[in-house]
């Protein structure tokens, strides 16, 4: 159980190109194949290789937990394929005008906070699908929930600006103690820097020495300077 650092395509906004759970990491096709075994096995998950939509932006358009998984209607239906050949939980593609579900929703196992601009329809779409419980909520006062934090099954980290009654609704919905923190050099959201399951977090190769201290409480890892 450790906190990484990394970067993908030259990035250190991770959580914008990859996407974890407790079973599966996503990499974008444009990483290299070892590179990206390499992730799938920090995070003791099974790895699937693909793009979203033709896109490599993978953190910020799916959403998912162990049990299911959002993606936007313009994912194509190779890349779709690829998906559910590992995934083996539900996968729903969402038919609504909205693409950035990895922005939208923060889920684990045991419940989701997401932006409160979705509909009733589309709630419960995404409550059938992640299988919990799901709460429409801000994060420091902003609707992006998913770019904002990072839950895993144990922790969840912030943003910094977290007001008191935003973060009960995380802890009464995802079920897990949450802290507050940034990523690579003082960014404060946290969700376009970290990939994180119960076995690894993964962080943003300019995030530092204090903030990977912080992740790792947090998330309840274990901080370790290695980087690819």
């Amino acid at each position: 159980m450790t906190v990484y650092l990394s970067s993908i395509v030259g990035s250190p906004s991770i959580g914008v190109y990859s996407l974890a759970n407790e079973k599966v990491v996503i990499i974008p096709v444009m990483v290299p194949q070892d590179k990206a075994q390499e992730y799938a096995d920090w995070l003791k998950a099974d790895l699937i290789y693909t793009s979203i939509s033709g896109s490599v932006l993978i953190g910020a358009l799916a959403s998912a937990n162990s049990n299911g998984m959002l993606l936007p209607n313009s994912v194509r239906q190779e890349e779709l394929d690829r998906i559910k050949a590992v995934f083996k939980g539900n996968v729903t593609v969402m038919e609504t005008k909205k693409t950035a579900y990895g922005n939208l929703v923060l889920a684990n196992d045991k419940g989701a906070v997401v932006d409160p601009r979705f509909k009733a329809n589309e709630i419960r779409h995404i409550s059938d699908t992640l299988g919990v419980e799901v709460v429409p909520s801000e994060i420091a006062a902003l609707p992006y929930v998913g770019s904002l934090a990072c839950a895993t099954n144990k922790g969840v980290l912030a943003h910094p600006l977290l007001k008191e009654d935003e973060k009960k609704i995380l802890e009464n919905v995802l079920k897990v103690p949450v802290d507050v923190g940034t990523i690579n050099c003082g960014i404060p959201y946290v969700g376009t820097g970290l990939i994180a399951n119960s076995h690894a977090a993964v962080a943003g190769s300019m995030t530092t020495g204090p903030e990977m201290f912080i992740i790792g409480n947090a998330l309840d890892v274990v901080q370790e300077e290695k980087i690819l």
